[in-house]
């Protein structure tokens, strides 16, 4: 469709400096055709944002017709009054944000205020997004690029990390198109990438292993690892909420933790049985250090249990165990025991919101009952239960 006579002749004419002109609509207000003095003509629109006049340019005319540009003021006009600033965000993709760029920001604005796994979101955005597309600009990258990437992690058998960092692009794209990194009508292109299958992972120490096991965790001439597994085992705490713990947060006198932030995005108190008790009375306090387990770094916590575990589940026969399969090890032996469900859920702080009423009924008592008779049948394991509760308040830091 061409501009015709009737379109000039309905149009407001205006004059403005160095020569070039706008006809402004009559049917759409802040809708023009401006005119350079080369003769290029461009649709354009001026609206308010935040009580700030702008102007922006829609599209050339001739490559768009006259209903295209009135067609796609109105959508921006409807931006707008929705709280919007479509030039702004124009600029924003104009400059050439870069992946990189968009990582680092996903992780500040996103990951570490809303996720407690955001470490992880950070490891795999460095390790497989950064190296591959960080120079590239965000507007850039296709669906046909993912789904390539997502093929090559894939290919090679890690079908775990492929689909968890297909998760992570998937949620960064959305931050991109609401902070202004795409267009609000920019298609999110880590979505319909078919995720490859994954089997739940029910590994767990059996009462036949466990012997060894402890063998090898009583092996570890650190008191602050040994500590830390016989923890795990009585406890089912994660990882962060162990190696995280403050001194301040054991209630002596009711035998509890009190975790403040927990990966359910709740405050948690921990019961906690006599032989977990036993082992928390015989860990050192270092001086000037809050932590239960103190790091290397003056106030900071132990970091990593890695080397330690590796070291551990090779001397114990068990290579294939996980430090995670530890926590799982609790609920599978109460579950052994009898108890309930529900029950096994209170006690490793399940953040599942249908099951979470239920858990909540359960008294700590009860709860602590459950984990004493744990606490026993993992001392039953061992030839001399007293000998190894005793061994592991000795020894070198």
């Amino acid at each position: 469709m061409k501009l015709t006579k009737r379109d000039i002749k309905a149009a407001r004419y205006e004059r403005s400096d160095g020569g070039r002109c706008v006809l402004w609509d009559s049917l759409l207000p802040g809708f023009g055709l401006r005119i350079y003095p080369s003769g290029r003509k461009a649709f354009i629109l001026s609206y308010r944002a935040a009580g700030v006049k702008r102007m922006m340019t829609i599209g050339t005319y001739g490559v768009l017709t006259l209903d295209q540009g009135r067609d796609s003021a109105r959508q921006k006009l409807a931006q707008v009054i929705g709280g919007a600033d479509p030039l702004a965000e124009k600029q924003k993709a104009a400059r050439g944000a870069t992946m990189k760029t968009l990582c680092a920001d996903y992780i500040e604005r996103h990951a570490k205020p809303f996720k407690k796994s955001w470490e992880a979101d950070e490891l795999r955005l460095n390790r497989q997004i950064v190296p591959v597309w960080g120079a590239r600009q965000v507007i850039s990258i296709t669906r046909a690029d993912v789904a390539d990437l997502f093929h090559d992690i894939g290919k090679t058998k890690a079908h775990y990390e492929a689909n968890r960092v297909i998760a992570v692009l998937g949620k960064m794209f959305e931050c991109a198109i609401a902070w202004g990194y795409l267009p609000d009508n920019a298609a999110n292109p880590a979505r319909k990438i078919k995720k490859y299958p994954e089997h739940k992972r029910d590994r767990w120490v059996t009462p036949e292993e466990m012997p060894k096991l402890i063998a090898a965790i009583n092996g570890e001439p650190n008191i602050y690892i040994r500590s830390a597994f016989w923890l795990y085992l009585f406890t089912g705490l994660r990882r962060g909420e162990l190696l995280n713990l403050k001194r301040e947060q054991i209630d002596w006198a009711r035998a509890e933790l009190n975790l403040p932030d927990t990966k359910s995005g709740r405050p948690f108190t921990a019961p906690l049985s006599g032989p977990a008790m036993a082992i928390l009375r015989g860990i050192p306090e270092e001086e000037g250090n809050p932590y239960l387990f103190p790091g290397r770094r003056t106030e900071r916590p132990l970091v990593e249990l890695k080397m330690a575990w590796q070291r551990i589940r090779i001397a114990a026969g068990v290579p294939d165990v996980r430090i995670h399969d530890l926590r799982r090890t609790v609920g599978s032996w109460l579950a052994q025991a009898g108890n309930s469900l529900h029950l096994i859920g209170r006690v490793l702080n399940h953040a599942n919101p249908t099951s979470t009423a239920i858990y909540a009924r359960f008294a700590n008592d009860t709860v602590r009952q459950a984990l004493e008779e744990h606490g026993r049948r993992l001392l039953a394991a061992t030839e001399d239960p007293a000998a190894k509760v005793i061994q592991l308040r000795q020894g070198a830091k």
